[in-house]
């Protein structure tokens, strides 16, 4: 197995995340320091990262779903010591959030240590769809700012891909995006002039919230992460 791939069903990090670490020189096999991910290893090449001793064999891989409140980050650990959503979740296991919500944003992510599962539900080739709830200033939201949305608006970093979007109320909408861009959604809605006052996650994939209550987490039983490991294959 190539060096990144073996990290990643380790539960250290992504594929590419891996790939980054593999590049600073932290990982060793054999006691030799290997800067290439495409290296082959196994169990019985002494894999460590940052001199502790990486396995893949028995590695009990598992998916939580966590109702992310304001004010805590999306990040294993935080230099600046904010509670992050690892700190949430008591588990043996050494979790890392599937990509990302901003720190005032909440609703639904998902921490993992299947760093194949979440390098599919991240890599943007693979365009998993995200739904969003989205509380917005300047109402009401008109169905011409809605039907920009939907065929995609300009943003600096380049236009955006169509979006699935509704109204709920006349200040909130329900978008659906297949992209992951930084602070997406509310550079979408700053783009129709509507500055976003609440955003919430309602789904991953064909995972959704549902009642899970906010701070809350809940381990995802099989079923629900074979759905998960299929999401990519159904994208559109």
């Amino acid at each position: 197995m190539r060096l990144a791939k073996y990290l990643a069903h380790a539960g250290v990090a992504s594929r590419r995340k891996a790939e980054t670490v593999i590049a600073a020189g932290r990982v060793t096999v054999s006691g030799e320091v290997l800067r290439d991910p495409a290296r082959d290893v196994d169990d019985a090449s002494d894999v460590r990262v940052d001199g502790r001793q990486i396995r893949v064999a028995g590695h009990a891989r598992v998916v939580y779903a966590l109702n992310k409140p304001a004010g805590v980050v999306s990040t294993a650990r935080d230099p600046g010591g904010r509670p992050t959503v690892v700190d949430m979740i008591d588990s043996d296991e050494r979790l890392y959030p599937i990509g990302r919500l901003d720190a005032d944003a909440t609703g639904l992510i998902l921490l993992t240590n299947d760093g194949e599962l979440a390098h599919g539900l991240t890599h943007p080739s693979f365009e998993v769809p995200k739904t969003y709830r989205a509380v917005v200033r300047n109402p009401p939201v008109r169905e011409r700012s809605l039907e920009l949305l939907r065929h995609g608006v300009e943003l600096e970093d380049g236009p955006t891909a169509p979006a699935l979007v509704r109204k709920i109320a006349a200040g909130e909408i329900e978008l659906t995006i297949h992209e992951g861009r930084k602070r997406q959604v509310k550079r979408m809605c700053e783009a129709i002039g509507h500055r976003v006052k609440r955003l919430e996650r309602i789904a991953f994939g064909p995972l959704r919230l549902g009642g899970l209550a906010e701070g809350g987490h809940r381990r995802l039983t099989e079923a629900e992460v074979e759905r998960l490991r299929r999401a990519p294959s159904r994208a559109d």
